[in-house]
Protein backbone atom coordinates (compact mmCIF):
# COMPACT_ATOMS: atom_id res chain seq x y z
CA UNK A 1 0.00 0.00 0.00
CA UNK A 2 0.79 3.93 -0.63
CA UNK A 3 -0.12 6.48 0.55
CA UNK A 4 -1.70 7.42 -2.79
CA UNK A 5 -4.09 4.32 -2.14
CA UNK A 6 -5.51 6.49 1.03
CA UNK A 7 -6.46 9.86 -0.79
CA UNK A 8 -10.06 10.64 -2.31
CA UNK A 9 -10.96 14.03 -3.63
CA UNK A 10 -14.69 15.64 -3.01
CA UNK A 11 -15.32 14.70 -6.92
CA UNK A 12 -15.11 10.80 -6.28
CA UNK A 13 -18.49 9.37 -5.53
CA UNK A 14 -19.46 7.64 -2.33
CA UNK A 15 -19.83 4.07 -3.71
CA UNK A 16 -16.03 4.88 -5.05
CA UNK A 17 -15.09 5.23 -1.81
CA UNK A 18 -16.56 2.47 -0.28
CA UNK A 19 -14.64 0.40 -2.59
CA UNK A 20 -11.74 1.85 -2.08
CA UNK A 21 -12.02 0.86 1.35
CA UNK A 22 -13.32 -2.58 0.56
CA UNK A 23 -9.61 -3.13 -1.51
CA UNK A 24 -7.52 -1.55 1.49
CA UNK A 25 -8.81 -3.47 4.17
CA UNK A 26 -8.69 -0.77 6.36
CA UNK A 27 -11.70 1.64 7.66
CA UNK A 28 -10.37 5.32 6.63
CA UNK A 29 -9.90 7.24 3.85
CA UNK A 30 -8.18 11.10 3.24
CA UNK A 31 -9.68 13.70 1.46
CA UNK A 32 -7.21 16.36 0.18
CA UNK A 33 -7.74 19.25 -1.85
CA UNK A 34 -4.72 21.40 -3.08
CA UNK A 35 -2.30 18.51 -2.31
CA UNK A 36 -3.11 19.32 1.49
CA UNK A 37 -5.41 17.33 3.64
CA UNK A 38 -8.75 18.82 4.58
CA UNK A 39 -10.93 15.79 5.60
CA UNK A 40 -11.28 11.89 6.39
CA UNK A 41 -14.24 9.63 5.20
CA UNK A 42 -14.95 6.49 7.97
CA UNK A 43 -16.23 3.17 6.77
CA UNK A 44 -18.29 4.09 10.04
CA UNK A 45 -19.64 7.59 8.06
CA UNK A 46 -20.91 5.51 4.86
CA UNK A 47 -22.87 3.14 7.52
CA UNK A 48 -24.32 6.10 8.74
CA UNK A 49 -25.17 7.56 5.57
CA UNK A 50 -26.94 3.87 4.64
CA UNK A 51 -29.11 3.82 7.45
CA UNK A 52 -30.23 7.00 6.66
CA UNK A 53 -31.14 5.57 3.13
CA UNK A 54 -28.49 8.23 1.30
CA UNK A 55 -27.84 7.71 -2.36
CA UNK A 56 -24.51 6.47 -3.23
CA UNK A 57 -23.80 7.57 -6.27
CA UNK A 58 -23.15 11.53 -4.80
CA UNK A 59 -20.14 13.12 -3.77
CA UNK A 60 -18.58 11.83 -0.43
CA UNK A 61 -18.56 15.64 0.24
CA UNK A 62 -21.93 15.01 1.48
CA UNK A 63 -20.39 12.99 4.10
CA UNK A 64 -17.03 13.67 4.65
CA UNK A 65 -15.73 15.01 8.26
CA UNK A 66 -13.94 18.25 7.26
CA UNK A 67 -12.75 18.29 10.90
CA UNK A 68 -9.72 15.74 10.49
CA UNK A 69 -7.60 14.45 13.36
CA UNK A 70 -3.70 14.34 12.41
CA UNK A 71 -0.42 15.73 14.07
CA UNK A 72 2.51 17.40 12.93
CA UNK A 73 5.94 15.55 11.87
CA UNK A 74 7.47 16.71 14.35
CA UNK A 75 5.06 15.58 17.09
CA UNK A 76 5.06 11.90 15.27
CA UNK A 77 6.14 10.01 18.43
CA UNK A 78 2.62 10.46 20.01
CA UNK A 79 1.19 9.14 16.88
CA UNK A 80 0.37 6.20 18.99
CA UNK A 81 -0.86 7.94 21.88
CA UNK A 82 -2.88 9.73 19.64
CA UNK A 83 -4.55 6.99 17.79
CA UNK A 84 -5.68 5.41 21.34
CA UNK A 85 -6.86 8.87 23.04
CA UNK A 86 -8.85 9.70 19.92
CA UNK A 87 -9.70 5.94 19.47
CA UNK A 88 -9.36 6.27 15.32
CA UNK A 89 -8.10 3.72 12.85
CA UNK A 90 -5.66 5.57 11.33
CA UNK A 91 -3.96 8.76 11.56
CA UNK A 92 -1.95 11.11 9.09
CA UNK A 93 1.06 12.85 9.61
CA UNK A 94 1.65 16.16 8.30
CA UNK A 95 4.78 18.30 7.43
CA UNK A 96 4.43 22.03 7.16
CA UNK A 97 2.12 22.16 4.15
CA UNK A 98 -0.28 19.88 5.63
CA UNK A 99 0.99 17.66 2.97
CA UNK A 100 0.47 13.86 4.19
CA UNK A 101 4.01 12.38 4.62
CA UNK A 102 3.05 9.52 6.04
CA UNK A 103 -0.07 7.42 7.62
CA UNK A 104 0.11 5.65 11.07
CA UNK A 105 -2.06 2.48 10.94
CA UNK A 106 -3.81 1.10 14.49
CA UNK A 107 -2.34 -2.14 14.46
CA UNK A 108 1.41 -0.05 14.05
CA UNK A 109 2.02 -0.75 10.56
CA UNK A 110 3.33 2.63 8.82
CA UNK A 111 2.47 4.12 5.59
CA UNK A 112 5.26 6.19 4.16
CA UNK A 113 5.46 8.85 1.23
CA UNK A 114 7.17 7.44 -2.02
CA UNK A 115 8.47 9.68 -4.59
CA UNK A 116 5.81 8.65 -6.60
CA UNK A 117 5.72 11.41 -9.43
CA UNK A 118 9.73 12.56 -9.58
CA UNK A 119 9.11 14.07 -12.71
CA UNK A 120 10.04 17.38 -14.05
CA UNK A 121 7.32 20.02 -14.55
CA UNK A 122 6.88 22.72 -16.57
CA UNK A 123 4.61 25.87 -16.26
CA UNK A 124 3.84 27.90 -19.21
CA UNK A 125 3.67 31.18 -16.98
CA UNK A 126 4.54 33.75 -19.39
CA UNK A 127 1.13 34.75 -20.70
CA UNK A 128 -0.07 38.50 -20.42
CA UNK A 129 -3.51 36.77 -19.64
CA UNK A 130 -5.62 39.59 -21.23
CA UNK A 131 -8.65 37.84 -20.64
CA UNK A 132 -8.20 38.28 -16.88
CA UNK A 133 -7.14 42.79 -17.37
CA UNK A 134 -7.49 44.40 -15.17
CA UNK A 135 -6.01 42.10 -12.77
CA UNK A 136 -3.13 41.41 -14.91
CA UNK A 137 -2.64 44.92 -15.42
CA UNK A 138 -0.75 44.96 -11.80
CA UNK A 139 0.43 41.01 -11.28
CA UNK A 140 1.24 38.50 -13.46
CA UNK A 141 -1.45 35.93 -14.40
CA UNK A 142 0.88 33.28 -12.41
CA UNK A 143 0.60 35.53 -9.18
CA UNK A 144 -3.24 36.27 -8.97
CA UNK A 145 -4.26 35.11 -5.75
CA UNK A 146 -7.22 32.28 -5.43
CA UNK A 147 -7.81 32.22 -2.07
CA UNK A 148 -4.40 32.59 0.67
CA UNK A 149 -2.41 31.54 -2.39
CA UNK A 150 -1.50 32.32 -5.98
CA UNK A 151 -2.53 30.11 -8.76
CA UNK A 152 1.09 29.18 -9.28
CA UNK A 153 1.48 27.82 -6.19
CA UNK A 154 -1.92 25.83 -6.14
CA UNK A 155 -0.54 24.20 -9.00
CA UNK A 156 2.77 23.21 -7.86
CA UNK A 157 1.71 22.57 -4.37
CA UNK A 158 -0.92 19.58 -6.34
CA UNK A 159 2.46 18.10 -8.55
CA UNK A 160 4.89 18.53 -5.25
CA UNK A 161 2.01 16.26 -3.23
CA UNK A 162 2.86 13.36 -5.69
CA UNK A 163 6.08 13.56 -5.19
CA UNK A 164 7.63 16.12 -7.58
CA UNK A 165 10.15 17.95 -6.75
CA UNK A 166 11.88 20.03 -9.97
CA UNK A 167 9.74 22.73 -11.53
CA UNK A 168 10.49 24.63 -14.70
CA UNK A 169 8.70 28.15 -15.13
CA UNK A 170 8.72 29.54 -18.33
CA UNK A 171 8.63 33.15 -17.69
CA UNK A 172 8.46 36.74 -19.94
CA UNK A 173 5.21 39.24 -18.52
CA UNK A 174 6.18 40.67 -15.06
CA UNK A 175 8.78 37.84 -14.82
CA UNK A 176 10.88 39.61 -11.86
CA UNK A 177 7.68 39.55 -9.85
CA UNK A 178 6.85 35.92 -10.41
CA UNK A 179 10.54 34.94 -9.34
CA UNK A 180 10.61 37.61 -6.10
CA UNK A 181 7.82 35.38 -4.82
CA UNK A 182 8.93 32.02 -5.61
CA UNK A 183 12.54 33.11 -4.25
CA UNK A 184 11.43 34.38 -0.59
CA UNK A 185 9.19 31.70 0.57
CA UNK A 186 9.75 28.79 1.70
CA UNK A 187 9.94 25.69 -0.27
CA UNK A 188 10.66 22.09 -0.02
CA UNK A 189 10.93 22.15 -3.84
CA UNK A 190 13.47 23.51 -6.49
CA UNK A 191 11.89 26.53 -8.98
CA UNK A 192 13.84 27.17 -12.29
CA UNK A 193 13.15 30.04 -14.12
CA UNK A 194 13.26 30.06 -18.31
CA UNK A 195 13.23 33.66 -19.53
CA UNK A 196 11.32 33.88 -22.56
CA UNK A 197 12.78 36.67 -24.43
CA UNK A 198 9.75 37.07 -26.92
CA UNK A 199 6.14 35.44 -26.82
CA UNK A 200 6.95 31.86 -28.09
CA UNK A 201 3.04 30.79 -27.28
CA UNK A 202 2.28 27.76 -25.33
CA UNK A 203 4.56 25.41 -27.42
CA UNK A 204 7.75 27.50 -28.91
CA UNK A 205 8.58 27.99 -24.78
CA UNK A 206 9.57 24.55 -24.94
CA UNK A 207 12.43 24.98 -27.07
CA UNK A 208 14.28 27.14 -24.53
CA UNK A 209 14.78 23.85 -22.74
CA UNK A 210 17.25 22.07 -25.03
CA UNK A 211 19.75 19.90 -23.13
CA UNK A 212 17.86 20.85 -19.79
CA UNK A 213 15.18 18.23 -19.57
CA UNK A 214 15.96 14.29 -20.85
CA UNK A 215 13.13 12.59 -19.07
CA UNK A 216 9.37 12.42 -19.39
CA UNK A 217 7.41 15.38 -17.99
CA UNK A 218 4.25 17.25 -17.55
CA UNK A 219 3.64 20.45 -19.09
CA UNK A 220 0.72 22.62 -17.36
CA UNK A 221 -0.75 26.14 -18.43
CA UNK A 222 0.02 28.58 -15.48
CA UNK A 223 -4.01 29.14 -14.83
CA UNK A 224 -5.82 25.12 -14.70
CA UNK A 225 -6.24 23.36 -11.80
CA UNK A 226 -6.62 19.49 -12.27
CA UNK A 227 -7.76 17.44 -9.90
CA UNK A 228 -6.46 14.16 -10.58
CA UNK A 229 -4.63 11.03 -9.86
CA UNK A 230 -1.28 12.55 -11.22
CA UNK A 231 0.49 9.11 -11.12
CA UNK A 232 -2.41 7.43 -13.05
CA UNK A 233 -1.93 9.44 -16.20
CA UNK A 234 1.63 8.97 -15.93
CA UNK A 235 1.09 5.32 -15.99
CA UNK A 236 -1.37 5.22 -19.04
CA UNK A 237 0.71 7.67 -20.45
CA UNK A 238 3.74 5.00 -20.52
CA UNK A 239 1.95 1.95 -20.85
CA UNK A 240 0.45 3.22 -24.27
CA UNK A 241 3.93 4.52 -25.13
CA UNK A 242 2.36 7.99 -26.52
CA UNK A 243 4.83 10.70 -27.57
CA UNK A 244 2.49 12.88 -25.88
CA UNK A 245 -0.82 12.71 -23.55
CA UNK A 246 -3.06 15.28 -23.64
CA UNK A 247 -5.53 15.36 -20.46
CA UNK A 248 -9.55 15.88 -21.65
CA UNK A 249 -12.05 17.16 -20.05
CA UNK A 250 -15.54 15.88 -20.44
CA UNK A 251 -17.79 18.98 -20.93
CA UNK A 252 -21.39 19.37 -21.37
CA UNK A 253 -22.86 22.05 -23.50
CA UNK A 254 -26.86 22.70 -23.21
CA UNK A 255 -27.85 24.02 -26.60
CA UNK A 256 -30.59 26.96 -26.12
CA UNK A 257 -32.66 26.77 -28.87
CA UNK A 258 -34.67 23.76 -30.54
CA UNK A 259 -32.06 22.07 -33.06
CA UNK A 260 -33.28 21.29 -36.26
CA UNK A 261 -32.69 18.79 -39.07
CA UNK A 262 -32.94 18.08 -42.32
CA UNK A 263 -31.68 16.45 -45.62
CA UNK A 264 -30.14 17.85 -48.59
CA UNK A 265 -33.33 18.99 -50.04
CA UNK A 266 -34.38 20.59 -46.83
CA UNK A 267 -36.64 18.52 -45.40
CA UNK A 268 -37.01 17.93 -42.12
CA UNK A 269 -36.13 14.62 -40.46
CA UNK A 270 -35.92 15.58 -36.75
CA UNK A 271 -36.36 18.20 -34.18
CA UNK A 272 -34.25 18.23 -30.78
CA UNK A 273 -36.04 20.58 -28.49
CA UNK A 274 -32.64 22.28 -26.30
CA UNK A 275 -30.68 19.19 -26.50
CA UNK A 276 -27.43 18.31 -24.44
CA UNK A 277 -23.99 17.52 -26.31
CA UNK A 278 -21.25 16.34 -24.69
CA UNK A 279 -17.33 16.41 -25.90
CA UNK A 280 -13.70 16.59 -24.78
CA UNK A 281 -11.96 19.93 -24.37
CA UNK A 282 -8.22 20.79 -23.44
CA UNK A 283 -7.09 21.13 -20.04
CA UNK A 284 -3.70 22.41 -20.62
CA UNK A 285 -1.78 19.79 -18.99
CA UNK A 286 -0.13 17.03 -21.09
CA UNK A 287 2.38 14.52 -20.63
CA UNK A 288 5.29 14.77 -23.06
CA UNK A 289 8.46 12.68 -23.81
CA UNK A 290 12.10 14.31 -24.08
CA UNK A 291 12.10 14.28 -27.72
CA UNK A 292 9.22 17.08 -28.65
CA UNK A 293 11.90 19.66 -26.82
CA UNK A 294 14.58 18.08 -28.41
CA UNK A 295 12.54 18.37 -31.68
CA UNK A 296 11.51 22.09 -31.65
CA UNK A 297 12.25 24.89 -33.57
CA UNK A 298 14.27 27.80 -31.73
CA UNK A 299 12.95 30.62 -31.29
CA UNK A 300 9.59 30.00 -33.23
CA UNK A 301 6.29 31.02 -31.66
CA UNK A 302 3.94 27.87 -32.00
CA UNK A 303 0.50 26.48 -29.56
CA UNK A 304 0.90 23.27 -27.84
CA UNK A 305 -2.43 22.09 -29.72
CA UNK A 306 -0.76 22.39 -33.00
CA UNK A 307 3.00 20.54 -31.59
CA UNK A 308 0.45 17.73 -30.90
CA UNK A 309 -1.05 17.76 -34.41
CA UNK A 310 2.21 17.68 -36.18
CA UNK A 311 3.24 14.29 -34.74
CA UNK A 312 -0.06 12.94 -34.90
CA UNK A 313 -0.10 13.95 -38.74
CA UNK A 314 3.03 12.09 -38.79
CA UNK A 315 2.27 8.76 -37.76
CA UNK A 316 3.18 9.41 -33.66
CA UNK A 317 0.93 8.17 -31.16
CA UNK A 318 -0.42 11.02 -29.14
CA UNK A 319 -3.00 10.11 -26.60
CA UNK A 320 -5.87 11.39 -24.68
CA UNK A 321 -6.55 10.94 -21.06
CA UNK A 322 -10.40 11.44 -20.11
CA UNK A 323 -11.19 13.42 -17.01
CA UNK A 324 -14.90 14.59 -15.34
CA UNK A 325 -15.92 18.17 -15.96
CA UNK A 326 -15.54 18.66 -12.22
CA UNK A 327 -11.82 17.54 -12.41
CA UNK A 328 -11.00 20.53 -13.95
CA UNK A 329 -10.61 24.18 -13.17
CA UNK A 330 -9.68 27.07 -15.42
CA UNK A 331 -9.04 30.50 -14.32
CA UNK A 332 -9.09 32.05 -17.64
CA UNK A 333 -11.74 34.21 -17.60
CA UNK A 334 -13.02 36.36 -14.32
CA UNK A 335 -15.84 34.51 -13.95
CA UNK A 336 -14.12 30.75 -13.88
CA UNK A 337 -11.35 32.58 -11.74
CA UNK A 338 -14.12 32.96 -9.00
CA UNK A 339 -15.56 29.58 -9.28
CA UNK A 340 -12.13 28.20 -8.72
CA UNK A 341 -11.84 30.72 -5.78
CA UNK A 342 -15.42 29.28 -4.55
CA UNK A 343 -13.99 26.01 -4.96
CA UNK A 344 -10.92 26.21 -3.29
CA UNK A 345 -12.85 27.88 -0.18
CA UNK A 346 -15.02 24.42 0.12
CA UNK A 347 -17.61 25.78 -1.83
CA UNK A 348 -19.15 24.70 -4.63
Amino acid sequence: MEIKDFLITEEVQIIEAVQRLDTLGKKTLFLIRDGRLIGTLTDGDVRRWLLKGGNLEISVKEIVNYKPKFIWEKDKLTAYQKLREWKIEALPVLNEEKQIISIILWDNEEICKGQVLNLPIVIMAGGLGTRLFPYTKILPKPLIPIGELPIAEHIINRFHGFGANDFYLIVNHKKNMIKAYFNEIDKSYQVHYIDEEKPLGTGGGLSLLKNQIDSTFILSNCDILVEADYEAIYQFHKKNRYVITMVCAEQKIKIPYGVIHTNKQGEIIGMEEKPEICVQTNTGFYVVEPKVIEEMEENKAIGFPDVIEKYRQNGNKVGAYKIGQNQWWDMGQIDKMEKMERYLEGEQ
